[in-house]
């Protein structure tokens, strides 16, 4: 661990093939993470997801913390043994393992932004489970009438698979909808994360996403999403601001689009510690204010 005592640290996921260094995926972050006075552990990301926690955290310095978790996505289980495995350790995570779920899955922040962004609704289903059956898959998606919709995780779609695993042309056609579902649950396997959401679709601009990074409610960078090539310009963040104040999470970041008819929608809320920061992006502004921000 190297940096400078008083500001928050940053745990970095480490190189799988080289564990006593960062993953070079993340190298220019770290040396934004080190520009600013914070603090840098790392994280074996592959023990953790293997069900080997103190493993996980066995380079942290004891008493080191408080830490941003920085790197891959995590399963919110997984998280939160992270959080226990570093309290044995005399360290905190600046985003407890609650607050992590909230904004991770879309259950989570959905009531907070239900005015801004797509109508949804969810169930919960196990990983391997089978999928829910017509009926219930019926009774899921009637509130939101007819019209497209689309299929997802708490967390991930797969809109790669667009016609297959993700859009529902029509949410009253039961026979397409199951269909849809269950590619969607074979396809995601043992990866699915939570539980099953439909949501209505609405028609966006192509190329036309953003993604805002908070902190402690105030939007410090706004940068194009990973998935959009270039710069997308959006107006002020204020439309937002109030509904990431009733989240009431420190690092937090929301996905624009911007619809057909001009109106900039949220798409996704996302924990901050694992959501892509796409290359280019002002790295040191984000981590300038992360390191410093009060650890209450």
């Amino acid at each position: 661990m190297i940096g400078t005592s008083g500001r928050n640290g940053f745990l970095f996921c480490s190189d799988p093939l080289r564990p006593a260094r960062p993953d070079p995926q993340f190298a220019g972050e770290v040396e934004a993470a080190r520009a600013a006075g914070g603090r840098i552990a790392l994280l074996d990301h592959d023990a953790l997801l293997a069900g080997d926690p103190a493993g996980a955290v066995a380079r942290v310095a004891r008493d080191s913390g408080p830490y941003w978790y920085r790197g891959w996505m995590i399963p919110s289980a997984r998280y939160a043994e992270l959080e226990a495995a570093l309290g044995t350790r005399g360290c905190t995570l600046l985003t407890g393992a609650a607050g992590y779920r909230r904004a991770h899955e879309l259950p989570g922040w959905y009531e907070e932004f239900a005015a801004l962004t797509p109508r949804s609704v969810w169930c919960p289903v196990a990983p391997g489970a089978p999928p829910p059956t017509a009926d219930e898959l019926a009774r899921l998606a009637a509130p939101l009438g007819p019209g497209p919709g689309i299929v997802k995780d708490f967390v991930k779609s797969r809109k790669h698979e667009w016609h297959e695993a993700c859009y529902v042309p029509d949410l009253v056609d039961r026979e397409r909808l199951a269909s849809v579902v269950g590619r969607f649950m074979e396809l995601q396997g043992s990866f699915l994360a939570g539980g099953l959401v439909v949501r209505s679709f609405e028609p966006f601009v192509a190329g036309g996403e953003a993604r805002v990074w908070w902190v402690d409610g105030e939007a410090v960078l706004v940068t194009a999403h990973p998935d959009t090539p270039g710069p997308v310009s959006v107006p002020g963040a204020a439309p937002w601001r109030e509904a990431v104040g009733r989240l009431g999470l420190r690092w937090v970041t929301t996905d624009l689009a911007l619809r057909e008819d001009g109106v900039w929608r949220v798409v996704e809320v996302g924990d901050g510690q694992v959501s892509g920061l796409p290359a280019g992006a002002e790295a040191e502004v984000l981590f300038a204010a992360l390191a410093g921000a009060d650890p209450r």
